[in-house]
């Protein structure tokens, strides 16, 4: 399984896994986490956390019978504040010496979400919201970068990139659908939010009409929603149709507008080996008409357009051509 979220990024790919174990306990979830898992989710090689453990005591895992490590949320929270201070240019020697206070507050004094160089901190606040189910600390992190950056900077400089860590974080068994799942739902309701507010174009008379959708068992509707906040944002008309839409029905969606392009952006369905197939049959269906498509993502890499079908290999390609 595939997984992509940014119009701009290089996609990353997502395949069916076991969770990390979860226990239930009182009315949250508790976590517990592998060494690889701290590894993928703070870029900390798995043989240095070790050697932090023997040398500092930097963090405190529980053991197994057959000595196997185990870590809670607090030291995948310590690990990512460490990563980060590191990160900044400071000697593990001097952050192992720090306090739990002491090393909060180093990482509240260097730059903040709001400041120049502030998207690693809002990464590291994201995973922390995304696995500790923390929709709060989610709001105001993406709220520190929409007044620093700009809604569409958020998106594109934090929101979007992160997601697809995410999606390298499926290929390592690192975290659960659950998580995934909380993290982009999450991010559709600040689009939803931002399209349902923004002014709804005219319709122009002869005007082009741009309709987004995804075809049949394509689910992954991030990357669309964010095209259709950027064609209200440049005040095109635009009709969303989201996920699963059966191919049949675009014939008679294209019936309803004079002037019409399809849009669609694309990461699991249809299968890469069956691209070229979906453009050709697009080219046969709408030969006799002045119905275009513009197609991305992935998994149409290796197609090729045709009379009435584009092919982008990349998402600034395509936000090119359907808004300028």
């Amino acid at each position: 399984m595939e997984q992509n979220y940014d119009v701009n990024q290089r996609p990353t790919k997502g395949v069916h896994f076991f969770a990390p174990h979860h226990i239930v306990q009182e009315d949250r979830v508790k976590q517990e986490f592998s060494i690889k898992d701290l590894e993928n989710l703070s870029g900390v090689k798995a043989h240095t956390i070790r050697a932090w453990e023997q040398r500092y005591a930097l963090l405190n895992p529980n053991r197994s019978s057959t000595n196997i490590r185990t870590y809670g949320g607090e030291d995948l929270k310590k690990l990512l504040n460490v990563a980060l201070l590191l990160e900044r240019g400071l000697k593990i020697s001097k952050i192992a010496g720090l306090s739990p206070k002491q090393l909060g507050q180093m990482v509240a004094e260097g730059p903040s979400v709001s400041d120049e160089g502030g998207e690693a901190l809002a990464k590291q606040r994201l995973k922390l919201a995304m696995m500790t189910y923390d929709e709060v600390l989610f709001r105001g992190t993406m709220q520190e970068c929409v007044d620093r950056l700009t809604f569409d900077g958020a998106v594109l400089s934090v929101a979007l990139p992160f997601l697809a860590e995410v999606g390298v974080l499926w290929l390592t068994d690192t975290i659960c659908p659950a998580h995934e799942h909380f993290m982009s739902n999450l991010l559709r309701q600040m689009l939803f939010a931002e399209i349902h507010n923004a002014p709804i174009p005219q319709p122009e008379e002869k005007g082009k009409v741009i309709v987004l959708y995804l075809p049949e068992r394509e689910i992954h509707d991030i990357s669309l929603l964010f095209l259709h906040h950027l064609c209200r944002s440049a005040r095109r008309q635009s009709v969303f149709l989201g996920q699963s839409v059966p191919f049949d029905d675009l014939v008679s969606v294209a019936a309803q507008f004079e002037d019409v392009c399809f849009v669609s952006y694309c990461t699991t369905s249809p299968a890469a080996d069956q691209a070229q197939e979906y453009v050709d049959r697009i080219d046969r269906t709408f030969a006799a008409s002045k119905v275009t498509f513009h197609l991305g993502g992935g998994v149409f890499k290796q197609a090729a357009g045709g009379a009435n079908t584009t092919v982008h290999t990349d998402g600034a390609s395509l936000v090119q051509k359907i808004l300028h």
